[in-house]
């Protein structure tokens, strides 16, 4: 995690807040989008724990309220992820060219990125009230097509020989994901939190 991780959060209130006045910060959400599928061909979802600024809410706001229940393993189903992601595609895309070519076009993308940022952001905070904090982000679209892109790019690895399977990795994980089993799980976050936590230095990028 990086240091300018615990500030990201403050974004997503200029976007969602400032935004209805002023629609063209909209146009942050598309330079986040953009960003966080460009890092994603070499680094995997490692936007998502370092960069993302809704993930910056979650870490450092919405945890202090949480529930912290499990996440719901159908959340974390390729079978809910992939629908979502083809939905929030689709509905973007025809929502840009309904108002493509006309009056004041820039501006009204700019409410469209706006209007998906607030109802998106909504959406994790009640998941994330209820469930663990980053409840969002096994089912973000966003998140899933860093997965398809990046694959297991930038892999968690582990001395084996080295774990006395105290399991502190595994109570820190924000995606509540198996760390023995990482290499074999895209969805890691590349957070760091694992490697802080460990007592052995077991755990390495």
């Amino acid at each position: 995690m990086m240091k300018i991780t615990r500030y990201l959060w403050l974004l997503v209130l200029v976007v969602s807040l400032g935004g209805l006045w002023y629609p063209y910060l909209g146009y942050l959400m598309a330079v986040v989008m953009i960003t966080l599928l460009a890092t994603s061909v070499l680094r995997g979802r490692w936007f998502c724990g370092n960069l993302c600024p809704r993930g910056s809410l979650y870490d450092f706001v919405l945890s202090k309220v949480s529930r912290k229940q499990d996440i719901p393993n159908i959340l974390k189903s390729f079978w809910v992820r992939i629908p979502l992601l083809v939905l929030m595609m689709t509905v973007m895309i025809y929502r840009i060219s309904v108002i493509f070519a006309t009056q004041n076009m820039f501006e009204k993308i700019g409410v469209v990125l706006v209007s998906m940022c607030i109802v998106t952001t909504t959406l994790a905070i009640m998941l994330g009230g209820f469930y663990n904090s980053r409840a969002w982000c096994t089912v973000c679209p966003m998140g899933t097509a860093q997965r398809i892109i990046g694959g297991n790019r930038y892999q968690l690895k582990m001395a084996h020989e080295l774990c006395i399977d105290c399991k502190k990795c595994e109570k820190v994980c924000p995606m509540e994901l198996t760390v023995r089993d990482i290499g074999n799980n895209p969805d890691c976050i590349k957070c760091g939190r694992c490697v802080e936590a460990c007592p052995k230095d077991a755990l390495y990028f």
